[in-house]
């Protein structure tokens, strides 16, 4: 169930799930959901739906920094992680060959106009609730902001800052209300705990072949949309890195 707040200022939905759903940074889990209802309020730790009235008893952090990684450590990552997409049937929905390409290269080259031009191309490119692209910017802007922190690379740090605010900008009229809102929450770093768990995986914190399964299991192509703008990000604070 999604919750659409009217009147903010940035877009501003509320997921309401079930327990066993994928915990969206933007998320209320919950045991038993509610009826739906046409009806519904959200402020000061209490959602209102209809005549149900839930109260939050635990919050959660959907940016938890990673703390000091070694750049090598970083860079001997890699190749995992692009074994374990590759060894999986699940593909990006989009043609990686194409805008993805051109913002890969450009962040790795930290272009920041170049990677703008390609976040504008990619932002709201494909069909459903959370189009292809903008589940691959989103991987990238949660990859670039906690990798490039992790590793003190200030130039990831910096393309990061730009790139939200360039999804800042447009993701209200881009694309859908939700995932317009998942792209403001990946421009602050925050992310499903799948995605967070990908990032601890590549800072040696777990073994990172189940955590990428875990991610690619999500949607249709939406866990390998993220893993795609995750690699993308591993491979860019490398080589600025470096």
């Amino acid at each position: 169930m999604y919750l659409e707040m009217r009147g903010d200022t940035e877009p501003s939905v509320v997921a309401v799930l079930a327990a066993a759903a994928t915990r969206l940074p933007n998320a209320v889990m919950l045991n038993v959901l509610p009826p739906a209802d046409d009806d519904a309020w959200v402020g000061d730790g209490v959602v209102e739906i209809g005549r149900v009235t839930i109260r939050v008893s635990r919050w959660w952090d959907p940016a938890p920094p990673l703390g000091p990684l070694d750049p090598v450590r970083l860079a001997q990552a890699a190749p995992a992680l692009d074994a374990a997409c590759a060894a999986t049937s699940r593909r990006p929905g989009l043609d990686v060959r194409d805008a993805p390409a051109a913002l890969a290269e450009a962040c790795a080259a930290g272009s920041l106009l170049d990677a703008i031009g390609a976040a504008e191309q990619l932002m709201g490119l494909g069909p459903g609730l959370t189009p292809s692209g903008d589940d691959m910017l989103s991987g990238l802007l949660v990859a670039l902001r906690h990798l490039g922190e992790a590793t003190g690379t200030p130039r990831a740090v910096w393309l990061a800052d730009w790139l939200a605010a360039t999804v800042r900008f447009d993701a209200g009229t881009r694309t859908t209300p939700i995932s317009a809102t998942l792209l403001h929450c990946a421009a602050r770093g925050e992310a499903s705990a799948e995605v967070l768990g990908v990032l601890r995986a590549i800072a040696g914190r777990q073994p990172i072949e189940p955590a990428v399964h875990r991610l690619l299991r999500l949607g249709h192509t939406s866990g390998a949309d993220l893993a795609w703008g995750l690699r993308a990000g591993v491979a860019a604070v490398t080589r600025l890195n470096g």
